[in-house]
């Protein structure tokens, strides 16, 4: 029996580690008993332990402030995207008009095409002259060709900017008074204008309307004088349109 002891003892000799953890706060210390008795090994002290807690918090933090900056940066394009963004039409209506004792004579374009952009105030406007629809079948002939010749100079366009874009807030729903400057080209002659009007903005939509005054000599369009007391020296020009976002 002493022998079957004894070997059992030298057999296990490698079962002679026994842990035991005991818990002191936040560290944890371990014991080793053997045979010289229980010996301490090498256990975490709190500041030990708050450095490792840093150590494994900073890739969280890290991964934290990434996501705070892909945000922020996607709500500023977001934000300035509605800004910068441009919008079209291609349904503007452009309606002039000449009243004289002796005659009224108006032309309605309801396809008048428009491009703004609304970062830079930029915008660019055109219209077909053989789009504009009279009362009567000969006021339109003779329109197209006696007087604006639309066979040879066949569109009217404007090209410019607002000039008080500052004061119209495209990213807010409102209605503003609007100044654009630029060059407006008519039976081929360009020349610069200055035009009002105002610019509503309603829901991603804006609105355009504006009314000036052309003077037929100005773009060198001649009139017989055998109708000349038909023809106002001024013609009255009125611009309506509701442009959307450009789509890409």
């Amino acid at each position: 029996m002493l022998f079957s002891w004894n070997a059992w003892k030298r057999k296990n000799k490698r079962l002679r580690l026994l842990r035991v953890e005991v818990v002191e706060g936040r560290s944890v210390r371990r014991v080793l008993f053997s045979q010289s008795g229980p010996q301490q090994s090498q256990h975490s002290t709190p500041q030990q332990s708050t450095s490792q807690q840093t150590q494994h918090s900073q890739p969280f933090k890290y991964f934290i402030m990434q996501k705070f900056i892909v945000l922020f940066a996607a709500l500023f394009l977001m934000s300035s995207s509605a800004f910068s963004q441009k919008l079209f039409t291609r349904d503007a209506k452009i309606k002039f008009s000449s009243d004289t004792p002796m005659e009224k004579i108006e032309g309605l374009n309801k396809s008048g095409t428009c491009v703004l952009d609304a970062a830079t105030g930029k915008m660019e406007w055109k219209v077909l002259i053989k789009g504009f629809l009279f009362e009567k079948a000969l006021m339109q002939e003779h329109f197209n060709e006696n007087y604006l010749e639309s066979s040879t100079f066949p569109n009217a366009q404007f090209k410019g900017q607002i000039s008080n874009l500052s004061e119209i807030n495209f990213s807010q729903d409102g209605k503003y008074n609007a100044k654009a400057s630029g060059k407006l080209t008519i039976h081929g002659v360009e020349r610069d204008v200055n035009v009002e009007g105002t610019v509503k903005v309603s829901k991603g939509s804006v609105e355009i309307l504006s009314n000036f005054v052309v003077k037929p000599e100005d773009y060198k369009i001649a009139i017989p004088s055998l109708v000349r007391d038909n023809i106002a020296k001024e013609i009255k020009v009125t611009v309506s349109a509701v442009l959307q976002p450009l789509k890409s």
